[in-house]
């Protein structure tokens, strides 16, 4: 079931009216908790189990851990136990055939006779999300940032809560949880606001994202074919699609919760105009990054132990979160880039941006240049197919030669210049925040007026949002 697709919003009407028909808190719970399950169901009913199994066990380990006299080892197994069994399932499904592979490869390197061993399993949808937020819970228990929820229903709907099921935002269990002791009000919901989010993430999956995605296909399932402009045009749509794509869906995800009354944290903050890699892991996928600070990067020792300490931590955390993507050398890769690029900036920073005159303009749209050219290169792996065709992509990109010479039958780069413009502009005089403020009768004109040109360019069958897949 997609946000963009008629038997959301049939879906969405239904529990929307129920909600806001009850009173009681409790109940309200309990529609959205059934109502969660149907949502994730309707993807595949057999791992309904699943997420109950690990709801289960995230319940249990955090009243074990969440106990007022504690034994600090106890308590500390419980810890452990939540979160292996945790990252235990999401490698089964999602790694067991990678690192099989993996180790079988090795051993014919090195001679030794193995069989190569691999399950069929299905990628449960959502899994790489509903499992960290089941660890954050009982890690959040642990530093007493929240006390264990005695409520079973209450651990069910965090996890299950469908708009963030199966694609993010992560949300906390420290931000979440409290906004269930209460019922939700009316008055506090912020409609206009939510309207607007939920249109602009129609407008960048299916309006941009979607069109994007067959000159996208066509450049990396055949790029040697493809002159050096053509290649490097098609990894840029690719930055396109998959932020219209991503941004898109956490838009109409938070719009989604916010129309019944639940607040999600911003999960995308224009990251192409950033002026490093830093800052742009700042405003990129904000839930996923700031997860990865505060439950690996920190606990690793984080900065406290030194700069070489520091940019092991740094390189660790990018290539596991790399890893979580996807099963694929590519995705180490991709985080392997993005962590290379921190540690250079954080050298740079130090030793030599000293040295250099400041520029304060010139300067930031130097590194926002460089930036958006690195991210892109980094693109590169995370989209193509395989190492072969992500290093001979590299390679025309970084070069700006090829040995191919057609092009798209497409105007790219006007689209392009056309895409940047509008984003900064949309950024800079806070776009979304202006459509909000129309009064009443403003905002339902350009509301159906936006919509109607926007129905126009949505394809016939919807495309599966590209985060789906991790």
């Amino acid at each position: 079931m997609l946000f963009t697709e008629l038997r959301f919003f049939v879906f969405f009407a239904a529990v929307f009216a129920i909600v806001w028909m009850l009173r009681k808190n409790n109940w309200r719970k309990i529609v959205l908790t059934g109502a969660s399950y149907v949502f994730y169901g309707a993807w595949d009913w057999r791992f309904l189990g699943l997420i109950l199994l690990i709801t289960a066990v995230c319940y249990v380990s955090g009243l074990k851990v969440g106990q007022d006299n504690p034994n600090k080892r106890e308590r500390q197994l419980w810890v452990s136990l939540s979160v292996i069994f945790s990252l235990a399932v999401l490698g089964l499904f999602k790694y067991f055939n990678f690192f099989a592979d993996s180790f079988a490869d090795l051993a014919h390197v090195v001679g030794l006779p193995v069989n190569n061993v691999t399950l069929g399993l299905v990628l449960p949808v959502g899994i790489s999300f509903y499992t960290f937020q089941a660890i954050s819970y009982v890690l959040d228990i642990s530093r007493g940032h929240i006390k264990a929820d005695r409520s079973a229903l209450d651990v069910m709907f965090y996890i299950a809560f469908f708009p963030q099921l199966v694609a993010g935002p992560i949300v906390r269990a420290s931000d979440f949880i409290p906004q269930m002791e209460s019922a939700r009000k009316w008055v506090d919901v912020p409609v206009r606001y939510c309207l607007a989010l939920f249109l602009i993430g129609f407008l960048k999956k299916a309006c941009i994202s979607d069109n994007v995605a067959q000159y996208v296909d066509i450049v990396f399932s055949d790029a040697s074919s493809y002159d050096a402009q053509t290649v490097i045009a098609g990894v840029f749509l690719y930055g396109v699609q998959i932020y219209c794509d991503f941004s898109g869906y956490s838009d109409m995800a938070i719009a989604t919760a916010g129309l019944l009354g639940y607040n999600f944290p911003k999960n995308f903050d224009a990251p192409y105009l950033s002026p490093n890699i830093q800052i742009f892991w700042r405003r990129w996928h904000i839930s996923l990054s700031s997860w990865l600070r505060d439950y690996l990067y920190i606990p690793l020792g984080g900065n406290r132990k030194g700069n070489g300490r520091r940019y092991v931590n740094l390189m660790t955390t990018m290539v596991l979160g790399g890893l979580w993507h996807g099963a694929s050398f590519n995705f180490v890769i991709w985080g392997a880039l993005h962590g290379f690029a921190q540690i250079t900036e954080g050298f740079w920073s130090k030793k030599i941006a000293p040295l250099i005159p400041s520029m304060k303009i010139i300067g930031a749209l130097a590194g926002t240049a460089v930036t958006f050219y690195w991210v892109n290169l980094a693109w590169i792996f995370f989209r193509a197919p395989d190492i072969s065709t992500s290093l001979d992509m590299a390679q025309t990109y970084l070069t700006f030669s090829s040995a191919g010479s057609q092009t798209l039958d497409f105007p790219v780069w006007p689209f392009l210049g056309c895409l940047a413009i509008a984003h900064w502009l949309g950024h800079r005089y806070d776009a979304l925040g202006a459509f909000a403020r129309l009064g009443p009768n403003r905002f339902a004109i350009t509301l159906g007026a936006v919509s109607a040109v926007a129905l126009a360019f949505v394809q016939l069958n919807a495309a599966p949002f590209i985060y789906f897949q991790f």
